[in-house]
């Protein structure tokens, strides 16, 4: 499925099930609770935290697909099309980055 698929998709779905988009503060709010349950995970599976018993069963791809669930509602709501933004996006980073971090000595495998 491409982005914008995938953005058709939820749109779909929040106009069957959702009743209607929350309002562009409150998605931006609940971008910021996912990414930290996203953190929460990372920090105790990769990182030096500890689970606890309740962290032992969470799942890092579900809780990605939520991140991009409410990035995609907020793309909707606000008439950005994702494809055509990644497509921006990746042009500007190879523009600016093309030899930035080949040349990093902090990169490299040596390091």
């Amino acid at each position: 499925m491409t982005i914008h698929e995938a953005q058709e998709r939820v749109d779909h779905w929040i106009r069957t099930y959702g009743v209607r988009y929350f309002n562009e503060l409150t998605n931006m709010a609940l971008v910021s609770e996912e990414v930290g349950e996203v953190a929460r995970i990372v920090a105790r599976r990769y990182g030096e935290q500890s689970c606890k018993p309740s962290d032992e069963d969470k799942d890092l791809a579900d809780e990605l697909a939520d991140v991009l669930w409410v990035v995609m509602c907020l793309a909707n709501q606000t008439g950005i099309d994702l494809d055509a933004a990644l497509e921006r996006n990746f042009a500007k980073k190879t523009a600016r980055d093309a030899s930035r971090h080949k040349n990093n000595d902090k990169l490299s495998h040596n390091a």
